[in-house]
């Protein structure tokens, strides 16, 4: 089983600290991905330099709104910085039009992207909040057709929900995304902006978190899954102190 760490680059420095707290996990950890988000003055590819890539496998994310195919900017990208796994998502347009963005869909992009590097990993992404499953299961396999071989989820609050989604990514390289909510208000951002339903037991509290985040790897593990920690503003020493990230 893989366990990846995602860093959000809001600085350098900020990157390296967590990066640094990711070194002290010994091998509980083996991927480092990286979003890419506009805000910030580091794109996603230029933490490559960064990361110690014989320790880490390294993944970028890439936005498909912000490349134009023909272009061929993202293959001079994937070039330049020696990429051998990409994680493309399709990405938001930006606040106020302050930057130029394409018309770019994401499933054209993967396919793009596989056309002219065979042997390259390529992961998209799924919202298991975002519609109806049956919807997300078709759009996942538009992705795979085009060329996708892995997937990373956005967060499950809902280990049934798990279960569901586990039985149709068989055979697919698949990351189970874990996000610890521990404020109200945090909780009441993921229920407006990205539509979770929680389930009734859930407590938006360390306990309650680090108790689900055990049970999804334990079960991911055996059950031929991979996991992905998106930890976002927490306490990383508190909430990894009783992760037991062998499972």
């Amino acid at each position: 089983m893989n366990i990846s760490f995602e860093i959000v680059p809001r600085s350098l420095e900020a990157f390296d600290q967590q990066y640094g707290f990711v070194q002290t996990l010994d091998k509980g950890i083996n991927i480092i991905n990286v979003p890419d988000i506009q805000r910030f003055d580091t794109r996603s590819w230029e933490l490559a330099t960064r990361v110690d890539r014989s320790r880490y496998r390294f993944i970028p994310h890439f936005r498909a709104i912000d490349f134009k195919i023909e272009s061929g900017e993202l293959y001079r990208i994937i070039e330049e910085y020696a990429l051998d796994s990409v994680l493309l998502v399709s990405g938001d347009p930006p606040e106020g039009l302050k930057r130029s963005f394409y018309n770019t869909d994401v499933v054209d992009l993967i396919r793009a992207v596989r056309q002219r590097f065979p042997s390259l990993h390529i992961y998209a992404g799924f919202d298991p909040h975002r519609s109806g499953v049956q919807d997300e299961c078709d759009y996942i396999q538009r992705k795979v057709d085009a060329g996708a071989g892995g997937f990373f989820s956005q967060p499950f609050y809902d280990s049934r929900m798990i279960d569901i989604y586990a039985e149709h990514m068989q055979d697919l390289e698949t990351y189970i995304g874990i996000s610890p909510i521990t404020s109200k208000a945090s909780m009441n951002y993921w229920e407006v902006k990205n539509k979770v339903k929680f389930p009734k037991s859930f407590r938006p509290d360390y306990d309650w978190n680090v108790e689900f985040a055990n049970g999804v790897i334990a079960s991911a593990a055996a059950n031929g899954l991979n996991v992905y920690f998106m930890p976002i503003r927490i306490d990383l020493a508190r909430y990894f102190g009783a992760i037991r990230l062998g499972g």
